[in-house]
């Protein structure tokens, strides 16, 4: 092979126009309306073309033109406002600064597989790394310290196309870095910052390269380097590549090559954030970086990490969980169990429900759970199902007590939304939307806006999605080879004053993206009626190991082509964020119909009721807990069921009837200035209570007050006086450990009838044999509640019990059974682990209750 020397070329500026530079390399740009129209007058044509990349832009405009600008007096006013503004933004005190002050000298990092910020930086595939990079936005309004850490792909995720037959094909782009909204990150004397990792006998070079995003900074990994071999250059080829000797290269790199690399930048976070159990293996490197540093053993550094770590899981299924085989992990993490002092099997138990059964493949899920102290799902249904999921870590818990709580997720509502809107919201809600980010009351001034503007700016709106749907729609057949009738008529789908229904997503069999088909001839009937017309529009792809996704875009495709649907039906084709952005923004109603419980979130609804749209879907993910019969439609009352093929014909058919009787009539009644006005105020409705709820800027607070704040708390409580608390605590965890089989609850005796009236309490004396431990090593609780048809407690109760001395069969202790509400009820007596520094009771997972041994 020829040796090549190279060189980078950037683009040239005249002087005045450098603000550019500084603009197009921060993606702050991206969810500000002038910021995008100022690198849109640049050259129209060429924004479009470069797939709105602001740096390839820049490198592609004619020098004539540059020049010409810089002479533009209108355009120069333009440049500068963005720029003032964009200064501004960096330089104003924030929601954490004034609220917060102990975050002045913390720093969170924030570890993600994916991040879905622009189409101009594609490294996402779906929901997971569009969550990701809408949180980090909101990171940057709300002013938190936060660094984040990911991966740069040099092919991303695959781009679709279908075949004649309606079938998805991949197709993999190169990312051009040197064009992208990115620059590598050097050291003071220039030299690219680089570290290494080691994996199967041998080390890995990792550089990085720096996205801005807002005020926050964001380091996306790279292994594309001369000097590692082809192999281990191919780690970052490819978002979520095949095989499991790539994905558990790509974890290493995301978590251990994360955690050092931000340390070779003199950055040692406070509290890590794992979005998903991709990251786990940071929490392993952390530990050995303070085994190093701080000379303190294993124990004592797991306590230390786990303290300032949270783990959010997105997953309602374990067969989405990342699982390897023992010996692979073995290969890999070898040098890693060296390092923390450990044997290999101690390494891999902490990836097991059950760390004695050696056959056990090793979950990064799990992992992520034993190796931190806050964990949380993403919506209040999914919290339960995964403390439902992951309750056999805690053996003997109650499930509602699973320590495993929920932050619901949340959009970035000013990256979805349309100008038409952002327009109206300057107009009535004022200035402070924007600069409040915080501040639900000011939603209360949605109804301010007059009914005819809002329905207006809708319209103009689903306009603009009608044009853009048979545009792409053309597109797609002359790829395929189209004739010019088949052109012609893509010309003619969509009609912009019927009622437009949005489905688009991730096609995963159990979003069920065909349930509408279930009966073609009734459906037909709905979209193709004469005065109210209905209209669909599908778009989204399949992983491609996913055949099932595949042949349920197949078969949407199918029914495409069909007569009856043929312009009232459209599929479009390679599904990312920007056709995102025209669905959400332009359809009446956006559909979900997921298999309860298995849809952990959904946010792709929350980015339509901001636009004017409307939700209907299954009671599933936000959904469960957002919905009212003002602000959308409910399909079921949230069954689940265990025959899917009846799920599908009664929910399919509970669908069609919400199409018929209450969704269709209220969009087509009309006053007699043509309005629909019990439609208006529903979408005002929609706007008022959803958009300030379900944004990120919400979620991220939460998670900053929630997990940020007391896991900083924590770990800073555990390391201050070299951490001596760390110390003590994982010493005390042995005791308790070593003496907990002995624990017993010996007798219970409580001085009540068979019969006690409703605000009745009666005393409770139980004695317990602590087996060394002193009564402050425990808490010993009274459970309590209604008895179910199984004879288990129903919404029980916990009540602490004193402790009155000792006794000569064990520790006395006394307490009282509140008695609030009538029927049938039960009490046990349990004894749990206690420590001023533990961070969940259940942390040891350990528990003694009431009964035989």
């Amino acid at each position: 092979m020829q040796h090549l020397h190279t060189f980078t070329v950037t683009p040239s500026l005249p002087e005045r126009l450098q603000p550019l530079l500084e603009i197009a390399h921060n993606l702050w740009w991206a969810w500000n309306p002038e910021a995008v129209e100022l690198f849109r007058r640049l050259d129209q044509d060429l924004w479009l073309q470069t797939g709105h990349n602001p740096v390839k832009l820049l490198g592609g405009v004619d020098q004539d033109r540059l020049r010409q600008l810089a002479e533009d007096v209108v355009f120069l006013s333009h440049m500068d406002r963005v720029h003032e503004a964009l200064t501004r933004y960096m330089e104003m005190p924030t929601w954490a600064v004034r609220t917060h002050p102990e975050f002045a000298t913390a720093k969170v990092a924030y570890f993600s597989m994916e991040f879905g910020l622009a189409e101009c930086l594609p490294v996402y595939s779906g929901g997971l790394g569009v969550l990701a990079g809408d949180h980090f936005k909101s990171v940057s309004e709300l002013g938190l310290p936060a660094v984040g850490v990911g991966l740069l792909y040099r092919r991303g995720y695959f781009h679709q196309y279908l075949n004649q037959d309606g079938w998805q094909q991949e197709m993999y782009l190169e990312n051009d870095f040197y064009n992208m909204p990115v620059r590598r990150v050097r050291a003071a004397d220039g030299a690219p910052v680089q570290v290494e990792v080691e994996m199967d006998g041998r080390s890995v070079l990792v550089q990085g390269w720096k996205v801005q995003v807002g005020r926050a900074p964001l380091y996306l990994l790279d292994t594309n380097l001369e000097a590692n071999s082809d192999a281990d250059r191919s780690i970052t080829h490819q978002l979520y590549a095949p095989g499991l000797e790539m994905r558990i290269r790509q974890e290493i790199v995301l978590g251990i090559g994360g955690v050092r690399f931000l340390r070779a930048l003199g950055i040692a976070p406070d509290v890590c954030h794992m979005n998903e159990g991709h990251s786990a293996f940071l929490g392993l490197e952390r530990i050995r970086l303070l085994m190093e540093a701080d000379s303190l053993g294993f124990p004592e550094a797991l306590e230390a990490v786990r303290a300032g770590t949270l783990f959010t899981t997105h997953t309602p299924v374990p067969a989405g969980i990342d699982l390897f085989p023992p010996e692979l992990v073995k290969r890999y993490l070898a040098p890693c169990a060296a390092g923390l002092g450990i044997s290999l099997e101690a390494l891999l138990g902490l990836g097991r429900m059950n760390p004695a059964d050696a056959q056990e493949q090793v979950s990064m899920a799990v992992l992520a759970i034993h190796l931190s102290g806050y964990r949380n799902g993403v919506s209040r249904l999914h919290g339960a199902v995964s403390r439902r999921m992951w309750a056999g870590i805690w053996q003997g818990i109650p499930e509602d007590e699973v320590p495993i709580g929920h932050v619901t997720n949340g959009v970035h509502v000013r990256s979805w939304l349309s100008d038409e809107m952002g327009r109206l919201f300057d107009r009535y809600l004022g200035p402070q939307w924007i600069d409040e980010p915080l501040d639900q009351e000011i939603w209360k001034r949605v109804r301010e806006i007059p009914d005819n503007e809002l329905w207006r700016s809708q319209e103009r709106l689903k306009e603009r999605l009608v044009g853009f749907a048979r545009r792409r729609l053309q597109e797609q057949l002359r790829r395929r080879g189209a004739g010019s009738q088949e052109l012609q008529a893509a010309q003619e789908v969509l009609d912009p004053d019927a009622l437009t229904i949005g489905f688009a997503r991730r096609f995963a069999t159990y979003k069920r993206a065909t349930l509408l088909f279930k009966d073609p001839e009734r459906l037909a009937a709905i979209l193709n009626h004469p005065q109210r017309p209905v209209q669909l529009i599908f778009a989204g792809k399949a992983h491609p190991a996913d055949n099932g996704g595949k042949h349920l875009i197949q078969e949407i495709v199918h029914h495409c082509r069909r007569p009856e649907f043929r312009k009232r039906v459209v599929f479009l084709e390679d599904y990312d964020l920007q056709v995102a952005r025209y669905l959400v923004q332009g359809v009446d109603v956006w559909l979900n119909n997921p298999r309860r419980p298995l849809e952990a979130c959904g946010t792709s609804g929350m980015k339509v009721p901001p636009n004017g749209g409307l939700h209907l879907s299954v009671l599933d993910g936000w959904w469960d807990e957002a919905y009212t019969n003002e602000v959308g439609w409910a399909i079921g009352q949230g069954e689940e069921y265990d025959d899917q093929d009846l799920q599908d014909d009664v929910e399919s058919s509970v669908l069609y009837d919400l199409l018929t009787d209450e969704v269709v009539p209220l969009y087509y009644t009309r006053g007699e200035d043509s309005l629909p006005r019990g439609w208006i105020a529903r979408i005002k409705a929609s706007m008022e209570q959803l958009t300030p709820v379900y944004g990120t800027n919400r979620m991220v607070r939460q998670y900053a007050e929630q997990y940020y704040l007391p896991a900083l708390q924590h770990w800073n409580k555990l390391r201050s006086n070299n951490f001596q608390a760390a110390r003590a605590l994982a010493r005390w965890k042995q005791k308790v450990r070593a003496a907990w089989p002995g624990v017993r609850v010996r007798a219970v005796v409580a001085a009540a009838a068979d019969t006690v009236e409703v605000g009745d309490e009666f005393p409770v004396h139980c004695t317990v044999e602590l087996n060394g431990l002193e009564t402050n090593d425990v808490v010993v609780e009274l459970y309590y509640g209604a008895v179910d048809p199984l004879g288990g407690l129903a919404q029980a109760a916990r009540r602490g019990m004193r402790s009155e001395g000792v006794g000569k069969d064990g520790h006395r202790f006394a307490g009282e059974v509140p008695c609030p509400r009538s029927g049938k009820q039960g009490y046990t007596v349990r004894v749990l682990p206690h420590h001023p520094n533990l961070v969940h009771p259940w942390d040891l997972g350990l528990v003694t209750w009431d009964g035989p041994p």
